[in-house]
């Protein structure tokens, strides 16, 4: 596959309320994933460790990338296992109605016709935004009640903002919920600007505010600080985390290697035995 050349950005805090901060994230190009620990659960920390942990040992070990989808999905069974095994063990242990949970979306660049693209996947309401010649549009879809509630036409998009019962998910890993992943995908020009983030970000800054801070910030470093910082500043109700991801440009294959073409040429032209 053409290489990407990616420039990325992360934050996260704590928050204003919470004492431990459940959210847990991947930044490991090609490969980036937020993860928010459910805290309505025990040790959502752990939950969303896992994800990390499984997404990252694919990063190291490398994927094919024509098998996207199939990759992410026999990922997240993995993490579905190992969180199992760890309420399993916490349960055995004394701890009754133990279930560690946690949301998850994912960004992996894989192929298709030869050319690179995004694959995204969402479990829950952690978010993915594209920014795209100055316009932000979501592309996941929350996995909430509200989400259902607004679909259905029984309360609008800003009715959501508010409802009592918006934080309340309906597919995650852990539980005996849904872990049915959506995917999206992406051609690398529709998404000149990536944004993951958990709901302690987009439950706390609307839209119109997280597009002026990426249409302000120029490096995606300083876009994700901004972005947990307006998101701690309006309230802090939740673990805010957020990753930003840049798409430069696309990178050779056997990239120029200046250092050998020193050698070679010193070589030719006799400077070196």
């Amino acid at each position: 596959m053409t290489g990407v050349e990616l420039h990325h950005g992360v934050a996260t805090d704590v928050g204003l309320v919470r004492e431990v901060n459940e959210d847990a994230f991947l930044v490991a190009p090609p490969v980036f994933v937020v993860a928010d620990g459910m805290g309505g659960h025990d040790r959502g920390d752990v939950a969303a460790g896992i994800v990390v942990e499984e997404f990252g040992r694919l990063a190291d070990q490398g994927y094919d990338p024509a098998r996207g989808a199939a990759v992410i999905a026999e990922t997240f069974v993995e993490c579905q296992v190992r969180i199992a095994e760890y309420d399993a063990s916490q349960r055995a242990q004394g701890a009754t109605d133990f279930h560690a949970g946690t949301t998850a979306v994912v960004a992996l660049l894989i192929e298709q016709s030869g050319k690179p693209k995004w694959l995204l996947a969402n479990l829950g309401d952690s978010r993915v935004y594209r920014y795209n010649h100055g316009a932000l549009e979501q592309v996941s879809v929350d996995h909430s009640l509200v989400q259902e509630l607004v679909e259905s036409g029984a309360i609008t998009q800003s009715a959501a903002a508010v409802h009592p019962e918006r934080h309340v998910i309906t597919r995650a890993l852990g539980g005996s919920g849904s872990t049915e992943a959506d995917y999206f995908v992406l051609p690398l020009s529709a998404a000149e600007r990536l944004v993951l983030c958990s709901d302690g970000v987009s439950g706390m800054i609307d839209d119109r505010r997280i597009e002026e801070i990426l249409g302000s910030a120029g490096d995606p470093r300083d876009a994700a600080d901004q972005m947990v910082a307006a998101a701690v500043a309006a309230g802090g109700r939740d673990n805010a985390t957020a990753v930003v991801v840049d798409v430069v440009g696309l990178v050779a294959e056997t990239p120029y290697d200046s250092e050998r073409q020193r050698v070679s040429l010193e070589t030719k032209l006799g400077a070196l035995p």
